[in-house]
């Protein structure tokens, strides 16, 4: 194991919250002198089965706990997946079959080891104690808490002083999330600073049930390729893990210029002295930006990738958009050709471009769309489609007619 001083320098890079930081100290002290690494929790309800940048923030920061010895837990919250956490939210959240929470379940095993060591991590469903809890068990549980505490949270605040309905079980969420860490006895827990009440909770309720108190600590929420809202699917701001190499590689390009050491220090794995580097040569103007933003490009698609992908991707890149030649494989899509014009947004969704014709002619009068490299404006332009021709819709997406 490295001192606590090594250790704490590696911990604390990007990190948002320690609470209280003190306590950390001594417990890796106490890891340091004993040699019994520290438990670890991350709790994940399997409500989203695609993990985007944004979720990979706290995933990087457990990863460096394992490098540093330190013992991972992962919880599928399987049990408190049929609430839903309501952190953030304005309404009583639906409910997941247990279907759906099978199947989101097993999607996040599969993603979250493209990051984490699957061979050192515990995973664990928190159904395993929640479950057998019979009704005077609950009783006790809530017992721990009281009404004027929840309605401290700023959600649950909002909606009371709003007339919104709050739901009796949703209080049941950051109580069980709390009992997760009584029953693996954790040491830290792990969550957005978004999380700060539910990963006090574990605190609260650890000391109620006469344990040494967890540690909390909260990761930033990224921004994401807008620059201003939290990386988001439904926003689509976001780089997924599983996408592939040109996609991830063609975003992290468009990541704006000063949120490029953030999405270093958060998302990658350079080291500590690599990334004041990268700062200085920033600053000084010694490294250029657009130098600056390959490397972050090529990183992203080197870790889900690997790096014989990330160099074709670079490559590619350079081609298509440095020096404005064709990408070397463009997709081929077999069309019945009969010489008879169709409109260009009809001809684009059938290419697989475009999800829909309203999507396709918002490309086209974006000036998004060229058809053998010539840009088309007029959405109601009207073609007739040719073995060998090009479409192209935006920067990235290519099609060959055959």
């Amino acid at each position: 194991m490295l001192t606590v001083e090594q250790q704490l320098k590696i911990i604390k890079r990007g990190v948002a919250e320690i609470l209280p930081e003190a306590e950390l100290i001594e417990k890796l002290k106490r890891s340091v002198d004993t040699g019994v690494p520290l438990r670890v929790k991350l709790g994940l309800d399997p409500t989203a089965p695609d993990i985007h940048l944004g979720h990979t923030v706290v995933l990087r920061k457990l990863k460096q706990f394992q490098d540093l010895g330190h013992h991972i837990i992962i919880i599928i919250g399987d049990f408190t997946g049929r609430i839903g956490d309501p952190t953030g939210k304005s309404e009583t959240r639906k409910q997941l079959t247990e279907e759906d929470i099978c199947r989101n379940a097993k999607t996040y095993e599969e993603q979250i080891f493209r990051i984490l060591d699957r061979e050192k991590t515990e995973v664990t469903f928190n159904s395993t104690w929640l479950a057998p809890l019979n009704f005077a068990d609950v009783v006790k549980l809530a017992a721990k808490y009281t009404v004027a505490r929840m309605l401290e949270r700023d959600d649950f605040n909002k909606r009371f002083k709003e007339g919104r309905p709050i739901s009796v079980h949703e209080f049941f969420y950051p109580l069980m999330q709390g009992y997760d860490s009584v029953a693996l006895k954790a040491d830290i827990e792990f969550g957005g600073t978004d999380q700060k009440f539910n990963l006090l909770m574990g605190r609260h309720l650890q000391e109620e049930y006469g344990q040494e108190p967890q540690i909390a600590i909260m990761m930033p929420i990224i921004e994401g390729l807008d620059g201003v809202q939290k990386m988001s699917k439904s926003l689509g701001n976001y780089i997924g893990i599983n996408e592939s190499p040109a996609e991830i590689y063609g975003k992290a390009m468009s990541v704006p210029d000063e949120l490029m050491v953030r999405y270093y220090e958060l998302v990658t794995d350079v080291s500590l002295d690599e990334l004041e580097n990268i700062k200085t040569g920033l600053k000084d103007n010694t490294l250029h930006p657009r130098d600056a933003k390959m490397r972050l490009a090529h990183t992203l698609v080197r870790l889900y990738h690997g790096s014989d992908a990330a160099d074709v991707a670079q490559s590619e890149f350079v081609k298509i958009f440095q020096q404005r030649d064709l990408p070397t494989d463009i997709p081929e899509v077999e069309l019945l050709l009969d010489n008879s014009p169709v409109g260009l947004p009809k001809l684009i969704v059938s290419l697989g471009l475009a999800s829909s014709n309203s999507e396709a002619r918002r490309s086209i009068q974006q000036g998004a769309v060229k058809v053998n490299g010539e840009k088309i404006t007029d959405p109601n332009h009207q073609i007739i489609p040719e073995s060998g021709m090009i479409i192209q819709v935006g920067k990235r997406k290519f099609a060959k007619i055959k």
